[in-house]
């Protein structure tokens, strides 16, 4: 797989380019519709919105999303480019894998077959396509039937994805008389100027620390973001082509970040933060940054015009776009819109009986909210889901486990999305069961340590729990569907403390990756703001001593080593943690525990290192757990919870005190 245009091939089309030049280019509209971090939402998602009707304000119980009203909504956006002989591009800013039971069942394959559906014209590729492993990414990229981008990766040395065809650093499309083709160099070098002015090159960008979040990347080498686009844009540029979107799986900070450091890049159509760009306070949910932003090019007279479309399938963003004669952006304006189902309840419980006795009045007002659109599904492919796999997600849930009386939140970042100053109420409940886990006897007997609290990435939690019954499957397949063996681990206070403290600073911009974010199980803590965006510390951090419903606090102390649980992907420094990698850099006393032939199981842990991509390998002092042998469950992290609901909280109710405070400045 090549990657990076030989400078030969350049300099002949730069030569023949310049000997055709007989018409002037002229201005170029262009309408791009986007999606990012699906993640397997194939179904819609319950929400609620607040609706405006008669001078009251109600709470909208709805469902939102999934695929076939996704679906159903970029066809809309296709024909009315299409009725307008406007150029046309759908793109996937990526994280199409993950997030539902429909993934972990079908490993990708269903993700395939659903997206190939859509028409889309390029994909980014997300952290989460390297869930698995490079094989079944490689399947994956065969099997759809749009390529993936990735400027700045190079998978040459890598085993399965050395040969991919499909995996490409950008592609060219060509738009003429309401037609759109893909184009290869070789046709490129007969188009005249004004043929080229209607060309369009979608460029993908990566992270470059991307073994910190994913390590199974294989021998994929991921190289600098700002270095790499920027030659790979000189390089379009050099062969007449000067329309570039990029479509990235870097989060909206570092967008902005890589737009004020390139030049060249018109658009980035983004994804990794989740963020839902625009303002949908009027419905009760946060102001984000404002969809289309355009940020200045390193030299001073360009512009980048930046977008993303939230998460979850639910929802769609629409940008229109126009590149004047010189192939820069003149303008470029749009939104994100919400797609919503047609039922509208007045409880989450969402029966029959919960209806709008004036169902039509309330449903109109919310065809009027702006920014929300009632979708129905593309039928077919509802239709499809339905027959071909929702009968075997089903079958996989499993016994009930507990019932969930009120509907317990999560959110990544505290103030996200209308939680208050605590964010997360499941994140909480999750680390404490996690820490309870390890008390019992034979974990105990097991390790020889006792443990003192848990803390929990935000990211690793993909959804709420809703009212009512919660089956091992809610748990194991929606909630915590990655399957981590836990840890624990001896850190200092002054350790933790640095590591909320670092962790946390790096969240607070805005479109900042939250996924990160921690939270504490048996443990609370304050971290107040000092600069808005950028900086802050914790002022406040207690460990409990007393029980769940009778806590006695007392002050995290410096000096004093705490045993800490966590998941196995959190020991070892991953997303961001990087004062857990510090901490074991030279040894550990972390242990990671397994099942192992219905017995628990303990790995002890040499230390963490750093492998030549950048990867966080965890080094044993014998034999490392093989999590997929016959008679070996890792999935402790999921578990932990289910255990704990089973025997200790039948009855799921939120953790009765706050755990996170986090004190923002006004912005």
């Amino acid at each position: 797989m090549k990657h990076i245009l030989k400078l030969t091939a350049v300099t002949v089309l730069s030569t023949v380019l310049l000997a055709c030049q007989t018409h002037k280019p002229e201005e170029f509209e262009l309408t791009i519709a986007h999606i990012n971090d699906t993640h397997s939402a194939f179904e819609p998602v319950e929400g609620n919105m607040v609706v405006p009707h008669n001078d009251q304000s109600h709470s909208v119980f709805l469902d939102i999303g999934g695929h076939p009203r996704l679906l159903s909504a970029a066809n809309s956006a296709r024909a009315e480019a299409q009725a307008s002989n406007t150029p046309f591009l759908f793109l996937h800013g990526g994280d199409a894998w993950q997030g539902s039971a429909y993934f972990l069942l079908n490993e990708g394959r269903m993700n395939a077959d659903v997206l190939s559906r859509f028409g889309l014209d390029a994909m980014a590729l997300g952290n989460h396509e390297f869930d698995l492993d490079n094989e079944k990414l490689d399947a994956f990229i065969d099997a759809v039937n749009f390529p993936l981008v990735a400027t700045n990766i190079d998978a040459s040395e890598d085993q399965s994805l050395a040969d991919q065809n499909n995996l490409l650093p950008y592609v060219l499309y060509h738009f003429e008389q309401g037609q759109k083709h893909r184009v290869t160099l070789d046709e490129l070098d007969g188009f005249t100027e004004q043929q080229r002015g209607k060309v369009v090159a979608i460029v993908g960008l990566v992270l470059e620390d991307m073994p910190n979040i994913s390590p199974d990347t294989g021998n994929v080498a991921f190289l600098p973001m700002v270095e790499s686009v920027q030659q790979q844009i000189n390089q379009l540029h050099a062969i007449g082509v000067n329309k570039v979107v990029a479509v990235t799986h870097i989060g909206h900070q570092i967008d902005r970040e890589v737009a004020a450091q390139v030049n060249g890049i018109d658009v980035i159509v983004g994804g990794h933060s989740h963020t839902l760009l625009g303002d949908f306070s009027h419905i009760g949910w946060e102001q984000s940054p404002v969809y289309a932003s355009r940020v200045q090019n390193p030299n001073g007279t360009s512009e980048t015009c930046v977008v993303q479309a939230g998460y979850y399938a639910q929802a769609i963003g629409q940008l229109a776009v126009t590149f004047d004669e010189s192939g820069a952006i003149s303008n470029c304006e749009g939104r994100n819109t919400v797609l919503v189902g047609n039922r509208l309840f007045q409880a989450d419980s969402r029966d029959e009986a919960q209806r709008y006795p004036n169902h039509e009045e309330i449903l109109g007002q919310v065809q009027q909210l702006e920014g929300i659109r009632v979708q129905a599904p593309e039928a077919e492919l509802q239709q499809h889901i339905v027959n071909r796999y929702q009968g075997e997600m089903r079958e996989a849930y499993g016994d009930i486990i507990g019932f969930v009386p009120e509907n317990i939140n999560h959110v990544r970042l505290p103030g996200s999305y209308g939680s208050d100053k605590h964010g997360s109420d499941l994140a909480p409940l999750i680390a404490y069961a996690q820490y309870r886990y390890f008390l019992k006897p034979e974990i105990i007997e097991l390790t020889g340590v006792t443990p003192d609290f848990a803390l929990i990435g935000a990211g690793g939690i993909r959804k709420p729990l809703s009212q009512g019954e919660i089956r091992e499957g809610n748990i194991s397949l929606e909630v915590l569907p990655f399957g981590s063996f836990l840890s624990v681990l001896g850190l200092t206070g002054e350790q933790v403390r640095a590591l909320l403290d670092n962790v946390i600073e790096s969240t607070l911009a805005p479109g900042a990756h939250a996924g990160k974010y921690p939270y504490g199980g048996n443990l609370r803590y304050t971290f107040e703001e000092t600069e808005v965006g950028v900086a802050g510390e914790i002022t406040h951090i207690e460990v409990n001593r007393g029980t769940l419903e009778q806590p006695v606090w007392e002050a995290l102390q410096d000096e004093q080593v705490y045993q800490v649980v966590m998941s196995g992907y959190s020991a070892a420094g991953n997303d961001g943690w990087n004062g857990i990698y510090e901490a074991q850099k030279e040894s550990s006393d972390r242990i990671d525990v397994v099942i192992q032939d219905e017995t628990f199981h303990a790995y002890l842990v040499e230390r963490v290192e750093r492998n030549a991509q950048g990867s966080l390998l965890t080094i044993y002092e014998g034999q490392a757990p093989d999590c997929d042998a016959e008679g070996v469950e890792c999935g402790l992290d999921a578990l932990s919870v289910i255990n704990f609901f089973q025997e200790e909280r039948h009855h799921v109710l939120e953790i009765p005190y706050p755990v996170v405070t986090l004190e923002r400045l006004e912005q």
